[in-house]
């Protein structure tokens, strides 16, 4: 029985996106995005790989959310391919593109299960990459036409649109770090991207209220980290806030207050120029639900390491470490009431509605001798996890959901498929689907609605 409950009505559910599961990459009309470029583009990926054939979900999502039903899922996050729509990203429309969403749709509420489509999971197309992309300011209002084919043909089915997975991801790898497509290495250019990212969110949500037939809830998904000093020292505290600044507050303050910290850092506002216009802020705050995507917090010291904000990352001695991030679930606990006192209680307006819409753990699976996949490692973290947002709603947060990364196994950009994060296992050479120990120990979360810890 399970010793922890979590509110009646709490919505539970699973995510992925479509570059990394869907394939199919130039069939039935498909158009190229950035990351079909960048995957061909060699020594960017690990090993070469390429989200070419990904799990084949194009081709396999019948048998995908048959699996999800089996499981009992009732809500899943997924996005749609702004190339599959609209092959050059903006103009002629693919009714092939359209056929599959619907059909994939239509499939999911076939089998109860409500989706929570998200239009942006930073598959840009190419030819908008190569009119300037999204440090060029036109590509938000290419955005805001793109949210309108798709609540044109998929609003009746809808209930939330997500605009945007992660937009910090996207305008800094992308574009300072060069770590994903489109690969760039220039601040200038990650923060305007940054900011027409953020303006194309209020654009796209003007558009979907203005198209919709009934109301439908916009949303947004944020990577958001705690950011702790690495020692009591005034400048290792103050390099916490740079760094707290410009990976959490970049994105939480246009959203939820309408202000940004970009005008707070003398050292950036010579890259600013007459970016922020006059109304972007207004109407960047627009939101039904924040969704918080969390898998590790960071620790800061003050360094030259990181060149114009003077920080280092360090690594604590003493906790477990995934293949990508150091595991501190107390660190889910502390932003989810961080979120709660510093933006959302102050509001003398009605706060969106707040979800953990990714969360989980890359574990290098395989199956046992006995065709089983034991991922006892998953199943503590999401315990552990679990837990502190369990105990974040017993202080007052109101979270409404959560959302496991990623139902199955699948293409991690960069680092190719080494990375394993889902509950399901793929065997990437004959597509056969397994579910993990952790899938069959979250269907029974799911149903009993908590768990024992």
């Amino acid at each position: 029985m399970p010793n922890i409950s979590f509110p009646n009505n709490f919505i539970w559910g699973v995510a992925a996106s479509a570059y990394q599961i869907e394939g199919a990459w130039n069939e039935d009309g498909k158009g190229v995005s950035i990351w079909d470029t960048f995957v061909h583009t060699p020594g960017k990926i690990v090993n070469g790989e390429t989200g070419d054939v990904a799990i084949d979900h194009y081709h396999r999502y019948k048998e995908d959310i048959a699996l999800m039903a089996e499981l009992g899922l009732r809500h899943y996050r997924f996005s749609t391919a702004w190339t599959r729509l609209l092959p050059n990203g903006t103009g002629q429309v693919n009714p092939k593109g359209v056929a599959f969403y619907d059909r994939l749709i239509d499939t999911l509420l076939k089998h109860n299960i409500e989706p929570y489509l998200c239009l942006f999971h930073w598959d840009l197309p190419q030819t908008l990459q190569d009119q300037g992309g999204w440090p060029k300011r036109e590509t938000a209002y290419a955005f805001a036409d793109y949210a309108r084919l798709v609540t044109k043909h998929f609003g009746d089915r809808l209930n939330v649109i997500f605009t945007h997975n992660e937009p910090w991801v996207a305008a800094f790898a992308g574009h300072f770090f060069g770590e994903h497509a489109p690969g760039q290495k220039d601040l200038g250019a990650a923060l305007r991207a940054q900011h027409h990212i953020l303006l194309s969110h209020g654009l796209a949500a003007e558009a979907i209220r203005a198209e919709a037939k009934h109301p439908i809830k916009i949303g947004i998904t944020l990577n958001l980290t705690p950011v702790y000093p690495a020692s009591d020292s005034k400048k290792d505290q103050e390099a916490a806030a740079r760094v707290d600044a410009i990976m959490n507050r970049i994105v939480l303050d246009p959203l939820l207050k309408g202000t940004t910290p970009m005008l707070e850092f003398k050292v950036i506002k010579p890259f600013l120029g007459n970016l922020i216009q006059p109304g972007d802020l207004e109407k960047i705050r627009t939101l039904d639900i924040l969704g918080v995507n969390y898998y590790s917090r960071a620790v800061i010291k003050h360094s030259s390491k990181i060149p114009i904000v003077n920080v280092e990352q360090v690594h604590p001695e003493g906790n477990e470490y995934s293949g990508m991030w150091e595991i501190f679930p107390e660190g889910l606990y502390a932003l989810l009431t961080r979120i709660q006192n510093d933006y959302l209680a102050p509001r003398e307006d009605a706060a969106p509605t707040l979800m953990v819409t990714e969360n989980g753990v890359p574990v290098p699976d395989g199956l046992d001798f006995d065709g089983r996949v034991r991922d006892e490692r998953r199943i503590r973290y999401l315990k552990n996890h679990l837990f502190q947002v369990h105990r974040a709603i017993q202080d007052g947060v109101p979270v409404k959901g959560y959302f496991h990364w990623s139902f199955m196994d699948n293409f991690e950009w960069a680092l190719g498929y080494g990375q394993r994060f889902g509950l399901v296992y793929v065997d990437y050479k004959t597509q056969k689907r397994t579910v993990k120990d952790s899938g069959r120990w979250f269907a029974r979360v799911m149903e009993e609605n908590g768990l024992e810890v």
